[in-house]
C-alpha cells in the first residue's frame, strides 16, 4: 500500500518540519563480515538515548552494498524493532534507496511495509541521465513513500543537480525534505533557490548533510529573491554521517543552533564552533585522503568507544586511511567537549544488554 504524507501521524510530519538531528545509521559486522545484531541494536539505542529523533537506515554511511549481501531487510527490520521497543516517543524512520526505478520502487514498497515514514532518494546510479528523466524516477519512486531528495557530493558518487531539478524536485507533492550534502556552497545554494522557486518553504524541510559545513548551515538565514519579495528560510535539522558519532553533543549542538536561529544575534563562540566541527570531520571522513575512510573512520569512534568490535566494512579493500587514526586521536584531544565517550560509556552495558 502507498504511503502518502497525509498518512503519516501528525507528531511525525512535526518532527520532520521541526527540524531533528537523524544519525545515518552504520552497520555493525562481524570480524567474518556478517550481520552482528546485537551491536547493530546497541548503535539504535545509543543513538535514540542520545536524544536523536529519528534513523536513517541502509544509506551510504550504512554501506549501500547491504542489497549485495541480503542484508537490506534485516538491517530495516532491526532498526525499526529496536526503535519501537526501545522508546515510547516517536522516531522519524528513513530508509535509503538506490537503484535503477524497479529498484528504488521495490525498496520503496519493502520501507513502507516496514513502517518506515520516508525514503531517501539517491541518484547515483542515474549518472548520464536527462533532467526529465531524472524527475520521471522522482515521481515513480515519491508514488510510494514520502521522499528526503539528496544531493550527494560527487566525491562518494554524487551527480550534480540544478536549481531547476530541486524546483522540479519540490513541486512533487510527496515530498517531505532535502538532504543537502554536495559539500559546495554553490550547490547547497541551489538547493534553497529551487525550494523557494516551488514556494515549497513550508512543506519541505531542509536538512544539511554537508558534513564539513554543518554549524554555519543550521544558523544561516538564506534569502532568496521570489518575483518581487524576499524569502529567508532556514535549514532546520542534520541527516548526517558525522552524527552516527559522538551523538550526544551533535544533538546538543542542534538545540542550540536552533536557539540561536531564533535570536537576532548570533554569537562568535558559536561561530567558530563550526570550524571545530569541522575539524573533527575532517578526521573522521578522512579528508585527508579523499574520503576514501569515510565509513571506516565513523566506525573506528565507535570502536573506541566499545560499541562496534572493529571496523570492518563489506568491502575488504575500504578501511582507515593512512594516518587517519592519528587524526582522529588529535581531534579528539583538542576537541573533548565534542565527544561524547563518557556518556556511552556509562551506558554501554544497558545498550548491549
Amino acid at each position: 500500500m502507498p504511503l502518502h504524507i497525509a498518512d503519516l501521524p501528525a507528531p511525525i510530519v512535526k518532527l520532520i518540519r521541526d527540524g531533528i538531528a537523524i544519525p545515518a545509521h552504520p552497520l555493525a559486522l562481524t570480524r567474518s563480515r556478517e550481520l552482528d545484531p546485537r551491536r547493530q541494536c546497541a548503535l539504535s539505542r545509543y543513538y535514540i538515548d542520545a536524544g536523536a529523533r529519528g534513523l536513517a537506515v541502509g544509506v551510504h554511511t550504512t554501506q549501500f552494498a547491504i542489497r549485495d549481501f541480503g542484508m537490506l531487510q534485516p538491517v530495516l527490520e532491526l532498526a525499526r524493532d529496536t526503535a519501537e521497543s526501545w522508546d515510547k516517543r516517536p522516531i522519524v524512520m528513513v530508509a535509503g534507496l538506490v537503484g535503477s526505478t524497479r529498484q528504488a520502487t521495490s525498496e520503496a514498497d519493502l520501507a513502507v511495509g516496514l513502517g518506515y515514514h520516508a525514503g531517501l532518494l539517491s541518484l547515483a546510479a542515474h549518472r548520464g541521465a536527462s533532467e526529465d528523466s531524472l524527475i520521471e524516477h522522482c515521481r515513480a519512486v515519491a508514488a510510494r513513500i514520502p521522499l528526503f531528495g539528496f544531493y550527494l557530493q560527487e566525491a562518494v558518487g554524487g551527480i550534480p543537480l540544478s536549481a531547476m531539478f530541486w524546483r522540479r524536485f519540490a513541486e512533487i507533492d510527496n515530498v517531505v525534505g532535502v538532504k543537502i550534502a554536495p559539500f559546495n556552497r554553490y550547490r547547497t545554494l541551489d538547493v534553497v533557490r529551487g525550494i523557494v522557486a516551488a514556494k515549497a518553504e513550508d512543506r519541505v524541510a531542509l536538512y544539511t548533510g554537508n558534513d564539513d559545513h554543518i554549524v554555519l548551515d543550521l544558523i544561516t538565514p538564506f534569502t532568496v529573491r521570489r518575483g518581487d519579495d524576499e524569502m529567508t528560510i532556514r535549514i532546520k535539522g542534520g541527516l548526517l554521517g558525522h552524527w552516527s558519532v559522538w551523538t550526544k553533543r551533535a544533538v546538543e549542538l542542534l538545540d542550540r543552533c536552533h536557539a540561536a536561529a531564533a535570536q537576532k544575534g548570533i554569537e562568535a563562540e558559536l561561530l567558530a564552533l563550526d570550524a571545530k566541527v569541522t575539524d573533527c570531520n575532517a578526521a573522521v571522513f578522512d579528508v585527508a585522503n579523499a574520503f576514501a575512510g569515510v565509513i571506516a573512520g565513523c566506525h573506528e569512534v565507535l570502536r573506541r568507544q566499545g560499541l562496534l568490535v572493529g571496523t570492518w566494512c563489506l568491502d575488504p579493500h575500504e578501511k582507515l586511511g593512512p594516518g587517519q587514526a592519528d587524526e582522529i586521536t588529535r581531534v579528539m584531544r583538542e576537541h573533548p567537549e565534542l565527544t561524547d565517550d563518557e556518556f556511552v560509556a556509562e551506558n554501554l552495558e544497558r545498550w548491549l544488554s
